[in-house]
C-alpha cells in the first residue's frame, strides 16, 4: 500500500500477479499474430488458384479468400484490445489498482486475467457470425455448378431451386453480417472500458460485497466493477479489507448490512491459504 497524501490510500497490483497476467496477454498477442499471418498467406494462396472474371454467382474460392482474410481482421481487433489491456495493467501496477480517496470515494480497476477470456469470446462470436454469413451464401455458390449440368431439364430445375435458396440465404447472411458490425462497434466501447478506472461515491447508494475473494462494487448509473483480491499482495489484502471495514462502519453500514461478515470470511480464507502455503 502507498499513501501519497492524507486520507489517500493506493493499492498497486502485486508484482508476481502483474508478471503472470502480462505473460498470458503476450502469449495471446503472439498467437493472434501467428493466426493473422497464416490467414493472409492462406488467402494469397487461394487467390492465385482461380480466375477473377465476373460471374453472376459466387465462387467457392471467393468465400475461402474472404474467410482467410477476415481472420487477420479479427486478430487485429483482438491485438488492439490486448495492447489496451497491457497498458491498463501497467497503470494498475504503477499507479494503483484500488484507491481510497478521502473518506467517501473508491477507485477500482478490473485487471484480472478474465479480461483476456472476454476478448477471446468476443472474437469467437464475431468469427462464427461471419462463418454463418458465408454459410448463407452457399446456395449462391451452388448456382455455379448447377448451370453446368448437361441435362437442360435438370439444369433449369436445380438452378431455380438454388436461386430460391440463395434468396433465403442472403437474408441469413445479411442478419449475420449485421451482428458482425454490431459486435465490431460494441468492441470499441468494450475496449474503452477494458481495465479502465471506475470511481464510486461511498454513500447510501453504493453496494459493496465480497464473494469468493472478489470485491464487487455497484453504483447506480456507473458500470459494475469486480476486483479479484488475489491480485494484491497478502499485506495489501489485509490492509484493504481493514480499511474497507473501517469506512463501512463510519458509513453506518449502509453499503451492505452483511459486509462485515463477508470481510471476516475473506480474512479467514486468506489466513487459511497462508497456512496451506
Amino acid at each position: 500500500m502507498v499513501q501519497p497524501g492524507r486520507d489517500i490510500y493506493r493499492f498497486n497490483l502485486e508484482h508476481s500477479q502483474y508478471t503472470r497476467v502480462r505473460r498470458y496477454a503476450w502469449l495471446f498477442l503472439v498467437g493472434l499474430l501467428i493466426c493473422a499471418l497464416a490467414g493472409i498467406l492462406a488467402g494469397m494462396l487461394v487467390w492465385k488458384t482461380y480466375t477473377h472474371s465476373f460471374t453472376p454467382y459466387l465462387k467457392w474460392q471467393d468465400a475461402l479468400v474472404a474467410l482467410s482474410w477476415f481472420i487477420p481482421c479479427i486478430a487485429l481487433g483482438g491485438g488492439i484490445l490486448i495492447v489496451r489491456f497491457l497498458h491498463a495493467l501497467r497503470v494498475g501496477y504503477t499507479q494503483g489498482m484500488v484507491i481510497f480517496a478521502q473518506n467517501d470515494t473508491i477507485i477500482v480497476r478490473d485487471l484480472s486475467a478474465e479480461n483476456l477470456k472476454s476478448i477471446f469470446w468476443l472474437m469467437n462470436s464475431t468469427f462464427w457470425c461471419f462463418v454463418t454469413a458465408l454459410i448463407g451464401l452457399i446456395p449462391a455458390i451452388l448456382i455455379g455448378w448447377t448451370v453446368k449440368l448437361s441435362n437442360p431439364l435438370l439444369m433449369i430445375s436445380t438452378t431455380g431451386i438454388a436461386i430460391l435458396l440463395s434468396i433465403a440465404g442472403v437474408i441469413i447472411s445479411i442478419a449475420a453480417a449485421t451482428v458482425v458490425v454490431i459486435g465490431c462497434v460494441g468492441g470499441i466501447s468494450f475496449g474503452q472500458r477494458l481495465g479502465s478506472s471506475n470511481s464510486y461515491q461511498l454513500n447510501g447508494q453504493a453496494t459493496i460485497r465480497i464473494d469468493n475473494f472478489v470485491l464487487t462494487v455497484i453504483y447506480p448509473g456507473n458500470p459494475e466493477s469486480m476486483l479479484d483480491l488475489n491480485l494484491l499482495s497478502t499485506a495489501d489484502q489485509r490492509q484493504l479489507l481493514a480499511l474497507l471495514h473501517k469506512r463501512w462502519v463510519a458509513g453506518e453500514q449502509t453499503w451492505n448490512p452483511t459486509l462485515g461478515e463477508e470481510i471476516a470470511r475473506a480474512l479467514m480464507g486468506e489466513e487459511k491459504s497462508i497456512v496451506l502455503i
